[in-house]
């Protein structure tokens, strides 16, 4: 489990923009957790608005000490991850979430997300908690190649 986040300085914001840079070095990047850079704090960046698929969302999130407060709904979807960058596989997940996290302040926010920018939420507080979608895929079946790797 990742470390709280306690001070909210301008370190952390040079953090904050550091996973933003590689997020977006990523193909089809859009989000990161701490961890995958070897990071041992509860940062998430999220950003769904480049996204290839057409979702409704709230922008570039800079996430301190997310919690998913609640979870609605199932859906079954395709992930990749940076961390694993050749492999894809089908993971079930909540449609929609309420999460509460500090913003870059450390001001205490809360949203609703739905659609694949809640899976891309749930998808790195996993990273947070040393889950890697491969540890989610419903069965190793639907664990392949990306094609285009």
């Amino acid at each position: 489990m990742s470390g709280i986040v306690s001070s909210f300085d301008d370190a952390l914001k040079a953090l904050f923009k550091r996973l933003e840079v590689t997020m977006r070095a990523g193909p089809g990047g859009v989000g990161i957790a701490a961890p995958q850079v070897g990071i041992n704090q509860r940062l998430v960046v999220v950003d769904c608005s480049a996204s290839l698929r057409p979702c409704k969302h709230h922008g570039l999130l800079y996430m301190a000490n997310p919690h998913i407060e609640s979870r609605e709904g199932e859906s079954l979807g395709r992930e990749g991850c940076l961390s694993v960058p050749d492999w894809v596989g089908m993971v079930e997940r909540a449609k929609r979430i309420r999460i509460s996290y500090n913003d870059i302040h450390g001001k205490r926010q809360t949203l609703n997300a739905t659609g694949f920018e809640a899976r891309v939420i749930q998808h790195e507080v996993d990273h947070l908690d040393g889950i890697l979608f491969i540890d989610r895929v419903i069965s190793s079946k639907s664990l392949m190649r990306r094609l285009d790797a």
